[in-house]
């Protein structure tokens, strides 16, 4: 009896202390943006394995796949997005073929799953959510990855429809202002012509409006919260509202203190804002951090770090700290924009020497690089100092 007791004691409290598929997701998702992809991966197959009927679950395994996606192709800052909402089609480097299938096999399985409870009952909001959940992560991906942002319009249009429908059946469900939010913002500043054509697809416009939602769902804790603060650093940025910005960013590093490229991202926007000494000071923090992580880099990570402080350098008018991360950017393997950014940079240098024939050399293949790269901002100035030098 003795035995028997201890046994059922010993059944009890290994199914207690057993973490449930949510908690495994939750924790599998902090992974990932702490960037430790391997670990998330382990803990959401786990999660799979326990509910392999899991539409919530899926979701998460593809998500994960896709920001290793963006990871490794040194997606890592708002610079890849702050110029290219009214883009119709980009071309991108391949994938990971090992990433792209997953991603593509468990939003696959996620949407099948979400479908098939929504027929169902159509009216289960939990459904509605995870459907249109999956379908903006697959828009995302469309867009993000294979570079086709027409071809994310169908997904896109359903997800957005199907949580419109959450929100109104079921006004708690604020997550579900994620997906409405966004599309409300991004439809707002589409031109003209385009923004015409998205309402009568049934999108609906009003920036203002679609940034609220967002705000609401950074303020609850829950699934889509880190997603809707990772928002607002981009949206934010793009508004120029840099403060507000760099708060999310630094409660994003609280939440994630081993995602260094949320202190990049801080410096970024410092150096965006105009504040050079700050972005000097937070850019030189994260590099330490950067020479200490033995993890996988970003592609193209530690040239992107020299080209952001070579930046904040020149602004300070410190020709040598500056010249030394400019040439360490230029030496490194990235993305061509990145150094297309830096050759400007150098150009600025350069005048500021007096060797205006050297300053616009720089400037020109500035130019051409960031055109090539669909980097209008570096296009615009590099134009403007070829004509101007500098000073």
């Amino acid at each position: 009896m003795t035995a028997l007791l201890a046994g059922v004691m010993l059944a009890l409290v290994v199914h207690v202390d057993e973490p449930s598929a949510a908690a495994l997701r939750a924790e599998a998702l902090e992974r990932a943006y702490n960037l430790d992809y391997p670990e998330a991966v382990r803990l959401l197959d786990q999660a799979l394995a326990m509910e392999p009927e899991s539409s919530a679950t899926h979701r998460g395994r593809a998500l994960v796949a896709w920001l290793h996606i963006l990871f490794c192709r040194g997606a890592i800052t708002v610079d890849q997005y702050l110029g290219g909402l009214n883009r119709q089609n980009v071309e991108l480097d391949e994938p990971p073929p090992e990433d792209a299938a997953t991603f593509h096999r468990h939003v696959t399985r996620a949407i099948a799953l979400a479908e098939r409870r929504l027929a169902e009952d159509g009216d289960d909001a939990d459904a509605l959510y995870d459907v249109g959940a999956a379908l903006g992560l697959q828009a995302s991906y469309v867009a993000t990855v294979e570079g086709r942002v027409l071809g994310a319009f169908r997904a896109a249009r359903r997800a957005f429809d199907t949580h419109e429908r959450v929100l109104a059946a079921a006004p708690s469900r604020k997550e579900a202002g994620l997906i409405v939010g966004t599309y409300r913002y991004v439809v707002s500043r589409l031109s003209l012509p385009t923004r015409w054509l998205a309402y009568l697809a049934g999108f609906g416009g009003d920036g203002e409006r679609g940034l609220q939602l967002i705000e609401d769902v950074a303020r609850e804790p829950g699934e889509a919260q880190a997603d809707a603060k990772f928002a607002l650093v981009l949206l934010y940025n793009r508004e120029g509202r840099f403060d507000a910005a760099l708060d999310v960013i630094r409660d994003l590093q609280k939440r994630f203190p081993r995602n260094r490229a949320l202190w990049l991202e801080a410096g970024a926007t410092a150096l965006r804002a105009g504040r050079a000494t700050e972005a000097e000071q937070l850019l030189s923090a994260g590099l330490k951090r950067l020479a200490a992580d033995p993890r996988p880099r970003a592609f193209g990570e530690e040239a992107l770090w020299h080209q952001k402080r070579g930046a904040a350098r020149v602004a300070l008018r410190r020709p040598a700290g500056a010249g030394a991360d400019l040439s360490k950017a230029l030496e490194l393997p990235a993305r061509r924009w990145v150094h297309a950014r830096a050759w400007l940079e150098r150009g600025k240098l350069d005048d500021l020497a007096g060797r205006r024939s050297d300053a616009r050399r720089a400037y020109d293949r500035a130019r051409r690089m960031a055109r090539d790269s669909n980097d209008p901002g570096t296009v615009g100035d590099a134009a403007r100092f070829l004509r101007q030098p500098f000073r």
